[in-house]
């Protein structure tokens, strides 16, 4: 049986973590570097670092930062923000990322999926997906939730696999920040769209919403931040809950 994943997600913007609800109002929530290496040690099985100002302030990730998390990181880490080229992936890799997340750059120019699993192989590439449910349709987000598309959840993830994605990272923006559990229904639909691993973001409060997440949404791995960034679930107790609740889980 494959083990189900635990990702504490560092959103950085201007070198710290922060964290806000519904992709607004966002608060410091600490060091990156230090937060990445304390998730480490606790246990996380991946970290996710992603510069949420790097798109809409059309620059790059700063690839320093991934030097120094490299550094102090010991689990696998994907970094994303701002990557447009195979050498932006590239110069990434080389600064110690294990994988790289796209989002708005692969709506723009969904060729990239393609240049980049080609070149770097699929299982390093996630295609994230900001989408937001409204009038019984899930449509995607890009540029940090800030610009609306004409693009279906579902159908984006098809073709994102298609096009050779490794991974689908669902973000629900209805949820986000919430703390009233991750978007079940959408996961257990897109689950059936797509056979490649999903992790699902936005709405994790308790420790039950993870049970929820990976037994009725299917999901392959759960991403959540500020219930971990601000000490409210401690991940070894996590992962002894899952257990308990027989879910099969990392040591």
């Amino acid at each position: 049986m494959l083990t189900k994943r635990i990702i504490p997600c560092l959103d950085v913007k201007d070198g710290r973590t922060v964290k806000g609800i519904n992709f607004e109002g966002l608060r410091d929530a600490g060091d990156p570097v230090a937060l990445g290496a304390l998730y480490a040690k606790q246990g996380a099985d991946e970290l996710v670092f992603l510069d949420i100002s790097a798109t809409n302030e059309g620059r790059g990730t700063f690839a320093e930062l991934v030097i120094e998390i490299a550094a102090e990181c010991t689990i696998p880490f994907t970094v994303g923000g701002g990557i447009n080229s195979v050498k932006d992936v590239d110069r990434l890799l080389k600064a110690g990322a294990d994988k790289v997340s796209i989002n708005s750059s692969a709506v723009k120019n969904p060729d990239l999926i393609n240049e980049l699993a080609k070149e770097f192989g699929s299982q390093c590439i996630v295609l994230a997906i900001d989408a937001q449910h409204a009038n019984g349709d899930w449509m995607v987000y890009t540029h940090g939730g800030k610009k609306s598309t004409d693009k279906e959840l579902y159908s984006w993830a098809r073709e994102g696999e298609q096009r050779g994605a490794g991974e689908i990272l669902f973000t629900s923006m209805n949820h986000d920040g919430t703390k009233n559990g991750f978007a079940i229904a959408a996961l257990n639909e897109l689950g059936k769209q797509v056979t490649i691993p999903i992790i699902a973001s936005g709405g994790a409060g308790t420790m039950s919403h993870f049970v929820d997440v990976f037994k009725e949404g299917g999901a392959d791995a759960a991403l959540a931040a500020s219930v971990f960034h601000f000490g409210e679930i401690a991940i070894p107790d996590l992962k002894s809950y899952l257990r308990d609740n027989d879910i099969a889980i990392r040591n």
